[in-house]
């Protein structure tokens, strides 16, 4: 789908649709007033007849508009014009929009959403929050069905923005177009089943991507080149599976090269069986979603190719699959990591901690700025949060509060949970340094402190996705979470090193 931004409707005259918010007890928005003012009353005529009232998210479609330039009007409702419109309750309107324009036969529209005030936003996220949300709501993953459904019709979205806010509303534009690719990037690589999506396919795919932007570039370590930088614990959990494991490192080089680069680590389990703790039948086919942190490392790199930001940022995605085998890891199996330290493996589902801490060793050779892992970790994390916002744990206030407010902003919500030394308790072996689980109490808590055993030396915090990263049920599929959260902050990131 393709964006593009008009001053006003009437510069549309090609536009099959128009779409227009009314407020509670049919009270219009400026621009609906407009709009009925022109077609003489029609507008109230309409949602009088049909006792449209404004409430925040409903929507009605005119498929006639006599005497006019455009087919059809969409409104949608804005709920009280008496009080401040949230951010959360902007995209919900924005959501219910596109599924009515979805249910026209409309190929194009002009969406006047962006001059709606919304509480503390501007122009600039108001028009990236209408890209985002549309483009989101008309992805599809049907490629590989023997007759693929393309059932979306809509092809282009002109969304007004007066003249006195286009450099706001175009830097929006942008941000919005490279953040609803990325998305989409990100989505298609986790719906995509395992014995399509493996490591070496996505190490194939971050090799593409790093052809897309000069300051790009990608190298692909194999399984001979981590044994020899000793990553021991890494390489355990591939030794059940035929596909040999991957770790991607991937460099985007747009700041000063005295920069230190903000490091991004993405577990990359493209199919997680538990091995030898195997996990049950019901649901394993969602562990093909178990790369999430690592697609959404790919998709933020996707996003940099577009918005160019000057700044350093490297990218770390371990890949790998963790099966049963003769060869696999055995629950009381020690391993020794990358750092020396070593690992009692108590349970063999608990592998993706055992691929990110050798990661998390290896980035302190970039001299990090920061370190953000992002794994779809723990079941423990639905538990505790449910499935709206993302866990956040980490070893430093000032980056778990800059992750915090680039959620807000990105309306990606995370929760903070505590890190504290008390837990570290939990992890203890009487064989090895530690235990790869620290029993059923707090389980996203002990797998971020076992974590942080490889993080001492630099700010780190840890994002854990189990809960966000996709949806079950009818609507099973990938959401593209935490990308729009890592954009921002980096962007936010980008911003405050340039002032």
């Amino acid at each position: 789908m393709e964006f593009s931004l008009i001053t006003s409707p009437s510069e549309s005259n090609q536009t099959d649709c128009l779409i227009l918010g009314i407020f509670e007890n049919q009270k219009h928005s400026p621009e609906s007033s407009g709009f009925n003012l022109q077609t003489q009353g029609f507008i109230d005529t309409i949602i009088q007849r049909d006792n449209f009232d404004g409430t925040l998210g409903n929507t009605l479609t005119i498929n006639f508009i006599p005497n006019n330039l455009y087919q059809r009007c969409v409104l949608v409702g804005l709920g009280n014009p008496d009080q401040p419109l949230s951010s959360k309750n902007y995209r919900k309107l924005l959501t219910s929009t596109i599924k009515a324009l979805k249910n026209t036969p409309s190929t194009n529209a002009t969406c006047c959403l962006s001059e709606i005030t919304v509480e503390n936003q501007n122009n600039l996220w108001k028009v990236r929050q209408i890209v985002e949300v549309f483009q989101g709501a008309c992805y599809q993953f049907s490629d590989l069905k023997s007759k693929p459904e393309c059932t979306i019709k809509l092809t282009h979205i002109g969304i007004t923005a007066p003249e006195n806010n286009r450099l706001d509303s175009e830097t929006g534009l942008k941000q919005g177009i490279a953040l609803a690719n990325a998305i989409e990037f990100t989505k298609n690589l986790a719906d995509s089943p395992g014995n399509v999506c493996t490591p070496s396919y996505l190490a194939e795919k971050a090799l593409q991507l790093s052809q897309q932007n000069n300051r790009f570039s990608t190298r692909i370590l194999e399984e001979d080149e981590m044994a020899e930088l000793g990553m021991g614990a890494l390489l355990s959990v591939s030794r059940g599976s035929r596909q040999p494991a991957k770790l991607i490192t991937l460099e985007y080089r747009g700041g000063n090269l005295e920069s230190k680069p903000i490091v991004l680590v993405g577990k990359g389990l493209t199919f997680d069986a538990g091995g030898i703790s195997l996990k049950p039948s019901s649901g394993m086919d969602e562990m093909k979603y178990d790369m999430c942190g690592g697609a959404s490392v790919l998709g933020v790199f996707q996003a940099l190719s577009d918005l160019n930001l000057p700044i350093n940022v490297i990218g770390l995605i371990p890949t790998s699959e963790n099966m049963p085998d003769g060869d696999a890891n055995k629950p009381g199996d020690i391993v020794t990591s990358m750092s020396g330290q070593t690992i009692e493996i108590l349970n063999t589902d608990a592998e993706g901690r055992l691929i990110l801490c050798d990661t998390l060793t290896y980035a302190q050779r970039y001299n990090p700025e920061v370190v953000i892992d992002l794994a779809t970790l723990t079941g423990a994390c639905i538990t505790a949060l449910g499935r709206h916002p993302s866990g956040l744990l980490g070893n430093d206030d000032a980056l778990c509060e800059d992750l915090f407010a680039a959620a807000n902003t990105a309306c990606d919500p995370v929760w903070r949970l505590p890190l504290w030394e008390e837990y570290q308790e939990q992890l203890k072996s009487n064989f090895a340094d530690m235990a790869n689980i620290g029993g059923p109490a707090g389980g996203t808590i002990t797998a971020a402190c076992f974590l942080s055993r490889f993080a001492k030396d630099f700010r780190w915090a840890h994002l854990d996705i189990a809960g966000t990263a996709w949806k079950s049920g009818d609507q099973k599929g990938a959401t593209g979470r935490p990308v729009p959260l890592l954009t921002q902050y980096l962007i936010n990131f980008s911003n405050n090193a340039s002032d």
